[in-house]
């Protein structure tokens, strides 16, 4: 399953944009790009947001990837990851349901 980086720059070279228009356009420097092309260094929600805007990607799917990136690096060395996980469905669910969101 590809990365959140992975999937920004595949979209990247589809469109044979170099990192420094895209980081341009970010208001970042090349170097930063780089790093989250290759896993390094994580996005903000707004880059997420405008990266969508900018390749016209669905800003969602991006979204959902981007934090399940978050999610795996923060706990992928931990014994009980996918336990934890289970838990944190089911109080996503229930806080959810209990605030009154969909």
């Amino acid at each position: 399953m590809p990365t959140f980086g992975e999937i920004i720059k595949k979209y990247r070279e589809e469109r044979q944009l170099p990192l420094r228009i895209v980081a341009s356009y970010l208001n970042i420097d090349q170097a930063v790009l780089s790093k989250m092309e290759h896993n390094k260094r994580t996005a903000t929600k707004e880059q997420v947001k405008q990266l969508a805007k900018h390749f016209n990607a669905n800003e969602k799917e991006l979204l959902i990837l981007w934090i399940r990136d978050r999610v795996v690096y923060e706990i992928k060395d931990e014994e009980f990851a996918t336990d934890a996980l289970k838990l944190a469905k089911q109080e996503i669910k229930y806080l959810t349901k209990k605030n009154g969101k969909k």
